[in-house]
Parts: structure tokens; sequence; C-alpha cells
């Protein structure tokens, strides 16, 4: 078991200011907490499972260049889909005078936009990296087990803390802050790779 406890402490302090967790923040406050975590759950399995099943592979195969550009234009496109006017196919309630009225959102929508913001910011992330390297020391099944539930807990904290900030401030404010924050994500991505 001290695989698995090991793997626990280390991702979840890792992650803890960390951009997923940002980004878990900006979705939890647009929307349920419960398609939020559900999203946040599927991503961190898949990337965990990666990271312990082939984490090294995926680092040698693909040029880190490559992927960092690639989530570099996913997070500049999710920019823009928070900032797109809701009409029942965008992300969020709209403000219509003094009263939040609710635009019809689907669940099965926002969880996958969810999870595939959550998976594309954890590849090559740190916690990824530190999930594979204990993963080639201890037991890989406990490891994975250990650093799902880890990181699950911190990007929950993060979703929480967004869905606390959302219920206070004004969702133009909201939809505003999230997509400068998604923007900010995909630049220094894209920065990231100029040498």
């Amino acid at each position: 078991m001290s695989s698995f406890w090991s793997a626990l402490v280390v991702v979840f302090v890792a992650e803890l200011g960390d951009k997923t967790q940002l980004v878990a923040l900006g979705f939890g406050a647009r929307h349920r907490l419960r398609w939020v975590l559900t999203g946040i759950g599927l991503a961190y399995v898949a990337t965990n499972l990666m990271s312990v099943v082939i984490g090294a592979l995926v680092g040698a195969a693909l040029p880190g260049r490559v992927v960092r550009v690639a989530g570099g234009i996913l997070f500049l496109a999710f920019a823009v889909w928070t900032m797109r006017e809701p009409d029942g196919t965008g992300p969020g309630p709209e403000k219509q005078g003094d009263d939040r009225v609710p635009v019809p959102r689907r669940p099965a929508r926002v969880v996958m936009s969810v999870a595939g913001a959550m998976f594309v910011a954890e590849l090559g992330d740190k916690t990824m990296l530190a999930t594979a390297t204990l993963a080639s020391t201890r037991n890989p099944v406990l490891v994975w087990a250990g650093a799902t539930l880890g990181i699950f807990l911190a990007g929950a904290l993060g979703a929480t803390v967004g869905r606390a900030i959302g219920d206070r401030v004004p969702e133009r404010s909201v939809r505003i802050g999230a997509a400068a924050l998604f923007a900010a994500f995909g630049i220094a991505l894209i920065v990231s790779t100029i040498d």
C-alpha cells in the first residue's frame, strides 16, 4: 500500500496550484459541479492510465513541441468557445437583466468538454511524469489508483472553489475570466515551444 499512498500524496501536492487545477476552477465556476467532477474523473483516469502504462513511450515517441502546440491551440479554441454568446449551443447561462436565465446545456457535452480540456492540460504535465516515474519502480496498479485519487481530489478542490466563486460573481465576469484563463494557458503552451 505504500505505492498507493506515495502516489496519492506526491500527485496531490504536485497538482496544488497547477494549471489543471486552475482549469478545473474555471469549469467549476461555469457548470454544475457533478458534470465537472465527472469530466475531471474521466480525464484523470485516462491520463494516469496512460502515464502508468505508456508514459515513458509517449514521451519518447511524440515530440513535446507538437503536444504543447496542439494543446495551446485547443486551449485558445476553448477560450473562443467560452466567450461565444450563449444561444443554446454555448457553454453557459446568459444574464438577461438582473436575473440569471439558464440556457439548456447537455450534460454529456459539458462532461466531454471538461474531460477533453483536462486531458490535454495534463499531457506531459509534472504529475503525469511523476506518476510514470513512480510506476517504473513500484506497483503500477497501486500507483495508478493512488495518483488518480490524488489528482482527482486536487481537481475537485479547484472545481469546488470555482463553483463557490461562480455563485457570487456575475456570469459575464465568470465567462471573461474563464476565457482569459484558457487563452493564457494556450499562449503559454505555444510560447513554451519557442527556444
